[in-house]
């Protein structure tokens, strides 16, 4: 996911995306949990995405 995309959301886009960045993580989460889970490294980037979305809704909750 890049930057620029997000940027270029607006405030409901990112919160979609958000809940479906968490709803992905907890998949993950459980995936992990029973051992189904090849690549755990798809967690970090998730929490990453998380992390990249929270912070553009946060700057842009700022500038208003």
């Amino acid at each position: 996911m890049n930057v620029s995309e997000l940027r270029a959301k607006d405030a409901s886009q990112l919160n979609a995306e958000l809940l479906e960045l968490l709803k992905a993580q907890f998949s993950l989460r459980m995936q992990i949990a029973t051992q189904q889970l090849s690549n755990t490294s798809q967690l970090g980037k998730v929490r990453k995405d998380i992390a990249r979305v929270k912070t553009i809704l946060r700057e842009k909750a700022g500038a208003k």
